[in-house]
């Protein structure tokens, strides 16, 4: 929103408020980190419309109240219900030149940009109040609520698939459902939950691997969501009690996105997950997913090999197909053969040959492996060892002139050794086989447009000494370069995010990788021959200089890419 200095100056041009009672609301607003003019306003200190007025002639935008404005259906409907909840901004006019747009933000120039987009004309940008846009969300909840009025429980469609199908069709049904996958493009969500409830139907996007309330429609509603994702999906409409899988996708301005369906019966209906992959998502570099220096040049050694195995461990969610995309990307050249083996094919890549296992006729991943084999292939990528016999053929094949490259599901990169010793994998074809294992987890970065500084009280550090190994944590920032010996917890610098519109208050935006790579020197070989455990293994690799999890979080809370509560969410066991 505007920013405390903007606020400051406008308020003291135009003598809104007294400059004593401005400087205290400002303090005030700093130091429960909120924004200073819902301050203001909470405590009537100014009236709502003259504070926006003053706030549009700073900034040189018109004005627009919208308190007795009935704005036509077709123009409310330019903007998605819940983009206008989340973001406060609100179509209210249109021309055959632009459209008409009113906010109580207008540094929110992504959102402007992504409208421009799917409305095909420019954006004339206005200015209103908080109180503006509830109401023209009341026109829409009038507006929705009537069209559902169509769909009543009296009239609750039964189980024949004509009538589910006309259900589909209907345009409600229709209208929240491409609205739903829409805004679930534009706010980056990687998965959409439809739930139903015993009164009602919750739609939640999980955005940057954290889940978000988005909608509450009537339970009625619910078949007919269910109906529409079924055939778009090309599902059977009338199939209620089996689980079913699908696929499908849309195109959003200039993006194309898949979405993969998984509908599962729950005791209050069916419940709907839609995962969604980008296709036209750029590959990123082993730079950009944030590798440090060290364990970064260790990764490029080991996938420069001619053979041998990569491990990417991490639970699910934790990134780690997109690490082993991004390696492919890197080994994607004419010289070489590269085929996979994947559950499922997430992305798309040019020159690499693709497959998808399908366990119902047989294609499960050994069987698959053993069928790449014969494929003349330089590389492999096996999607993930599940079993001893994709992992006992997965480490031949290293053996037998390949380079492989495959996940594992582990907490750390030291477990995955004993986890294949424990699949029926001989030692020595671990130790001989391996270059190296990496291990990884998901962060949310912090939004650069509320970022703040702050130092480590008294309390938090001993709060933090109770949940972590404090005393590795200082040594990892010490060999990062991010702090030095003689530097005390209390003096260190550390960010976190205040929470603003651009990041819909949470004070992120966005994720990184944390790492942790154990380097397979003859030491760490010669341990996994010996059958030795995880614990004295790890000993081992932080001796040779690993650089753990927890130590590269913290560098990177240090740096201010991401905050010190984000590394403990997602480190804990």
């Amino acid at each position: 929103m505007i920013s405390q200095n903007q606020v400051k100056a406008l308020l003291e041009n135009s003598k809104l408020i007294e400059k004593k009672k401005l400087e205290k609301v400002l303090r005030e607003a700093t130091e429960k980190r909120e924004n200073a003019i819902d301050v203001i306003l909470a405590q009537n200190l100014v009236g709502e419309r003259p504070l926006f007025e003053a706030i549009a002639e700073s900034l040189k935008l018109p004005f627009t109240d919208l308190h007795d404005t009935t704005i036509r259906r077709d123009i409310l409907a330019l903007i998605p219900e819940p983009m206008v909840q989340f973001h406060r901004i609100v179509a209210f006019a249109r021309t055959d030149r632009n459209v008409k747009v009113a906010t109580v933000d207008p540094d929110d120039l992504q959102t402007v940009e992504f409208l421009e987009k799917k409305i095909g004309l420019p954006i004339e940008l206005h200015l209103t109040t908080p109180s503006s846009i509830s109401e023209a969300l009341k026109q829409y909840h009038h507006g929705l609520k009537a069209e559902f009025k169509a769909i009543s429980q009296e009239q609750a469609p039964s189980d024949r698939p004509e009538a589910l199908k006309q259900l589909a069709e209907d345009i409600p049904i229709v209208r929240v459902v491409d609205t739903l996958l829409e805004y679930a493009v534009f706010e980056g969500a990687s998965d959409i939950h439809i739930e139903p409830t015993e009164k009602e139907t919750l739609v939640r996007y999980r955005v940057d691997g954290v889940l978000r309330d988005v909608m509450t429609l009537p339970k009625h509603v619910q078949p007919g969501l269910v109906a529409r994702i079924k055939i778009l999906s090309s599902l059977k409409i009338d199939e209620h009690r089996l689980p079913q899988d699908g696929r499908f996708k849309i195109e959003s301005g200039d993006q194309r996105v898949a979405f993969r369906v998984s509908i599962l019966p729950v005791v209050d209906g069916e419940k709907v997950v839609l995962r969604l992959l980008n296709e036209t998502a750029r590959v990123l570099t082993l730079e950009q997913i944030g590798l440090q220096p060290r364990p970064l040049e260790l990764v490029k050694i080991a996938i420069k090999k001619p053979h041998g195995i990569t491990y990417v461990t991490g639970p699910t969610g934790s990134g780690k197909t997109t690490t082993l995309y991004t390696i492919l990307s890197v080994l994607n050249t004419p010289k070489v053969n590269i085929s996979t083996i994947e559950d499922p094919v997430e992305y798309r890549i040019p020159r690499v040959n693709q497959t998808q296992v399908n366990p119902r006729i047989g294609l499960t991943f050994a069987n698959g492996l053993r069928t790449l084999l014969r494929q003349d292939p330089n590389i492999i990528m096996v999607g993930e060892i599940r079993d001893p016999e994709t992992a006992e053929i997965a480490t031949h094949a290293a053996l037998t002139g390949h380079l492989v490259l495959s996940t594992l599901h582990t907490n750390d990169a030291v477990t995955a050794l004993p986890r294949l010793t424990e699949m029926g994998v001989p030692t020595f074809l671990v130790s001989s086989t391996t270059n190296v294992v990496m291990a990884q987890r998901l962060v949310r970065k912090i939004c650069t447009h509320c970022i703040e500084s702050y130092t480590l009280t008294k309390k938090q550090i001993a709060d933090l000494e109770k949940q972590v190994d404090f005393s590795s944590v200082l040594k990892g920032l010490v060999a990062g370069g991010a702090a030095t010996e003689k530097q005390g917890a209390d003096e260190l610098l550390f960010f976190r995010g205040r929470g603003c519109p651009q990041c819909n208050e949470e004070g992120y935006r966005g994720r990184i990788g944390i790492y942790e790579v154990l380097d397979f020197t003859p030491a760490i070989a010669k341990l996994v021959l010996e059958r030795a455990t995880s614990d004295i293994i790890s000993q081992a690799a932080k001796a040779q200089g690993m650089l753990t999890m927890l130590q590269d979080g913290f560098l990177k809370a240090k740096a201010g890419v991401t905050a010190i509560e984000e590394v403990l969410r997602v480190t804990k066991e």
